[in-house]
């Protein structure tokens, strides 16, 4: 319970790297073909809006453990996305600088993720001890 007290969501670099994400999702696929509105564009936007989303709702449940479920939740939304964009590449809708760019903020958030949920595991750890 110790970030989730000293912290809102908002002050998490995880949740802002992850709001970067969704950013970048929303302008790359706006070059999307029309065809995809309802497709590949609707689900990748709606993959990385639930990333920080999760983030954000997660920080305010009663319990880490609650917080960890919803981390777990945002982790395989971000799984979704990088799906989709090796997708979305292999269409030749992302350039490949384009979804190298999606690549290295998603690794980057995915690993945010990993150390967050360690953090939270060993707290809920040390008050079981």
């Amino acid at each position: 319970m110790v970030l989730k007290v000293a912290r809102s969501y908002k002050q998490l670099t995880v949740w802002e790297k992850a709001v970067d994400l969704s950013l970048l999702v929303y302008r790359l696929t706006e070059r999307f073909p029309n065809a995809e509105m309802y497709g590949l564009t609707s689900q990748m936007r709606r993959c990385a809006v639930s990333i920080p989303s999760n983030i954000a709702e997660g920080s305010q449940r009663h319990s880490d453990k609650d917080f960890i479920r919803f981390l777990a939740i945002s982790k395989g939304s971000l799984a979704e996305l990088e799906t989709q964009s090796i997708i979305a590449n292999k269409l030749h809708y992302l350039a490949n600088n384009d979804y190298e760019d999606v690549n290295r903020c998603a690794t980057e958030v995915g690993k945010m993720l990993s150390g967050l949920i360690k953090k939270l595991d060993a707290a809920l750890l040390a008050t079981v001890d």
